[in-house]
This record gives structure tokens, C-alpha cells and sequence, in this order.
């Protein structure tokens, strides 16, 4: 044997978790799954590793910054950075196979070179869903995906959220109004508002090269405030002649107007004129969702409305809407606020405890129970009883069955609950009628 040990570790920015954590980030991703899927969205999955070309044919910038790229012989290679251009390929690749709308869901890996710090990850999970039109997309499903958020959230244990909504096209047509060019730059001025206070902004703004008159009515417009029908009826009431303003105000009210259909309660969603999202990629509606007791978490679950789906890789228009949530990002920050811990390190209900050699009588009982979805293990090592139950204990197992000659002559089980300290003896169809 080498005496040259490596030390055992990881990279910074892959998140690796002991089986306790590992079994709620497991519960998590599995709700995640049933809420789409119970939405109808169809599962698909594609290749961690790509093509670079299929990657990177939008162009560099700061993808191909943080793009793992490596040459294998002579193919340029790169890992996947998100989960939506390989839907792009995908569609493209499939067209003709693909029943539109297509509605898929995607859960799985991706990989961006970020720069380390706390709570960046480099490798992390991704929960996409995308409704995909073929030339057009009804404005319905843009309305349908806060529902799914709702529901998803709701699931998830989480009562108290926001799903912040606002239309791309608003937000376009009224800078359009005030001849601002350099609408990249002024949003993200805005965004800085909470932060840095109101005259920083306007100096800003001011910098930028914007009127007066301009700042004023910027920051009239993203202070208009109110119910979800008062600010339709505020941003009515401007009367902007823009066709964009107009388009977008138009699908943001029905929107709004049919979610409440998808009994989505609107304590929980809210028209937010300050959300922009993706401003190269984004067309149409935008989501962010806020969990309103722990808004430094940002948001938690984002997306909106595109125009092109795979305008790289076919000719055809395909239109799209989709969310997405980072859950590897998630799981971390609710785990280091204390918001959710695990409960056990095991998933077993039952740890089955021979104390002879009776390991026929006790698999056979411990059978009986996985037959009935109980979830089970039989304690094999040859030690004492107390190191068999402080096992169970140190796991988080529920119950104990002990298995000795006199519960083989009688046909009952010595049945013990670890939490309360309480043992009965009982037929393992009593114990099984106790589980459930």
C-alpha cells in the first residue's frame, strides 16, 4: 500500500451534502417534479456535454467567459450553462417529431465558471419548465405559469411569497415615449433605487444624459403603486400613444385577469413595474418570485416571455414562456438561514433488530413491510443490542423491531418507538396498521 495519501476534497463552487441534507435537497427536487408533471409538462433531458458552436452560436461575451470548453481529439466540447439552449437544439433538432405546444420540463446539472464566492455555485441544479409554440404562443400560458409557481411554493411549505409580474413591452414602449436609447443602462440605474437612495438616481440619470422632464416621469411611472387593478388603471390613464406601451399593457391585464381563473390567491402575485429580466432575451411577460419573509434571498424562482426560441439553429419562429429555479442556490441559502432542516439521515421507517442469529424470521418480516411501502433494513452486524439501537438512533429511525426466540416461538414482535421509548408487542400486521 502507498504511503502518498491524497487528501480527500472537492473544488470550491460543487455543492456536496451528507445523506441527511441530501435526502430534504431529494424531497425538494421531488416536489418540484410532481408540480410540473401535474401541469403536464413532458420530462426531457439532454447531454451535459454539448457542441461549443451549438453553445456559443448567440456569440461570446460572458458566456464564453464562464463556459467549461475543453478539445476531445478534434471536437471542440463544452458542459452545458443552462438548460434553455439545449431546449433550443433540442426543439430545432426534433421539430418535426414535436407535437406543439410543446410543453417540457428539465431537471439537471449545469455548469458555469463563476467566480468563487459564498453562495455561487459552479456546478448546480436547474428546474425549467417551457411552453413552446410553433409560430405562435396564446397569451393563456403566460398566465398559466404563476400557477404552477403557486403551486410548486405552496408545496414546497412555503405560505408567504410573491410572484412579482410585468410585461417587457411596457416597459420598452414607455422609455420609447421619453426617446431613451440607452435603456440597458437607465434600468439598471433604477434598480439601484432602494440602495443608493433617490438623488443618487437622478444624478445618474442625469449623467446618462437624460431631461428633467424625463427623470420625472421615469420615477412617476415606477412609483405608480396600488392593487393589480389600480395600477392597470394607472398605467392607462397615462396615455401613452406608443403601440408597444399599449400591446403590453394589453397582455399584462389579461394576464392578470386569468390567473385569478387559476385560483392563484393575489396576496401571492403582484405587477411590479421595476422587474425587467434578461433584457437581450426577454419579449413579453416577466416573473420574478420574492420570498416575503426572506426578500435578501432575491428571487427564487424567474423567467418570462421570448419571441424566438432557436432562432440559431432553424429558420422556424418559435415563441416560448418558461421559468426556472436555481435549486442547487435554493437549498443552500434556505439551509443557511435555518428555513428548512433535515429531519433524519436515513430513509428508512423501520430498522428490524435480530437478537440470536434469527436473520431468516427477521428478513422475512422486514419483507412483509417493504411489501406494504415501509421502508426498512435489517441490522446484520454481529454487536450488542444497545450499539444496534444507538444506530438507529444516530440515524433518525423512527421505530425498532426486535426479533429474539421468543418472538419467533409466539409470532408477535416486540415493536419499539425511538422518539417516545414506548415497545409493545404486536403481529407485524398490528405493526404495519401502526406505521400507516
Amino acid at each position: 500500500m502507498s504511503n502518498s495519501i491524497v487528501k480527500p476534497s472537492i473544488l470550491p463552487g460543487f455543492m456536496e451534502l451528507l445523506p441527511g441534507d441530501q435526502i430534504l435537497f431529494n424531497k425538494m427536487l421531488d416536489k418540484i417534479r410532481a408540480n410540473f408533471e401535474k401541469y403536464g409538462y413532458i420530462p426531457i433531458d439532454t447531454p451535459v456535454i454539448e457542441k461549443s458552436e451549438i453553445l456559443l452560436a448567440k456569440g461570446g461575451g460572458e458566456t464564453e467567459k464562464q463556459i467549461y470548453r475543453f478539445m476531445k481529439g478534434d471536437t471542440d466540447l463544452s458542459l452545458r450553462f443552462d438548460l434553455t439552449v439545449p431546449l433550443a437544439r433540442y426543439v430545432a433538432q426534433y421539430f418535426s417529431s414535436l407535437t406543439f405546444p410543446f410543453r417540457r420540463y428539465h431537471i439537471g446539472k449545469v455548469y458555469r465558471g463563476e467566480r468563487n464566492q459564498k453562495g455561487r455555485f459552479r456546478e448546480f441544479y436547474q428546474c425549467d419548465i417551457d411552453i413552446v409554440g410553433n409560430g405562435r404562443l396564446s397569451i393563456f400560458n403566460d398566465a398559466e405559469i404563476p400557477s404552477v409557481i403557486y403551486s410548486t411554493f405552496k408545496d414546497l411549505g412555503f405560505d408567504s411569497f410573491t410572484i412579482r409580474i410585468n410585461n417587457r413591452k411596457v416597459l420598452n414602449g414607455y422609455f420609447d415615449e421619453l426617446a431613451i436609447k440607452d435603456k440597458a443602462e437607465v434600468l439598471r440605474i433604477i434598480d439601484k433605487l432602494e440602495k443608493i437612495g433617490q438623488d443618487s438616481v437622478i444624478k445618474e440619470l442625469k449623467d446618462l444624459g437624460l431631461s428633467e422632464a424625463s427623470i420625472q416621469r421615469l420615477l412617476e411611472f415606477i412609483r405608480i403603486r396600488g392593487s393589480n387593478s389600480q395600477i392597470i388603471e394607472a398605467l392607462r390613464t397615462l396615455n401613452i400613444s406608443n403601440n408597444i406601451f399599449k400591446e403590453g399593457l394589453e397582455e399584462l391585464a389579461q394576464v392578470v385577469r386569468y390567473i385569478k381563473a387559476f385560483n392563484v390567491p393575489e396576496k401571492n402575485y403582484a405587477i411590479d413595474l421595476r422587474i425587467a429580466r434578461g433584457l437581450d432575451y426577454y419579449t413579453g411577460t416577466v416573473y420574478e418570485t420574492i420570498l416575503n419573509d426572506y426578500p435578501e434571498i432575491g428571487s427564487v424562482c424567474s423567467g418570462g416571455r421570448y419571441d424566438n426560441l432557436a432562432e440559431y439553429y432553424t429558420t422556424q419562429k418559435l415563441p416560448g414562456v418558461g421559468i426556472s429555479i436555481g435549486l442547487t442556490r435554493l437549498f443552500y441559502q434556505l439551509r443557511e438561514a435555518n428555513i428548512i432542516q433535515p429531519e433524519a439521515a436515513t430513509l428508512s421507517k423501520v430498522l428490524v433488530i435480530p437478537i440470536n442469529e434469527d436473520f431468516e424470521y427477521c428478513i422475512k418480516a422486514a419483507n412483509e413491510l417493504r411489501d406494504n411501502g415501509i421502508i426498512s433494513e435489517v441490522y446484520v452486524e454481529d454487536t450488542k443490542t444497545a450499539k444496534k439501537l444507538n444506530y438507529a438512533n444516530k440515524l433518525g429511525i423512527p421505530y425498532v423491531i426486535l426479533i429474539g426466540s421468543d418472538e419467533v416461538k409466539s409470532n408477535l414482535l416486540t415493536f419499539k418507538d425511538m422518539k417516545s421509548g414506548e415497545q409493545d408487542t404486536l403481529t407485524i400486521s398490528e405493526i404495519i396498521a401502526k406505521i400507516k
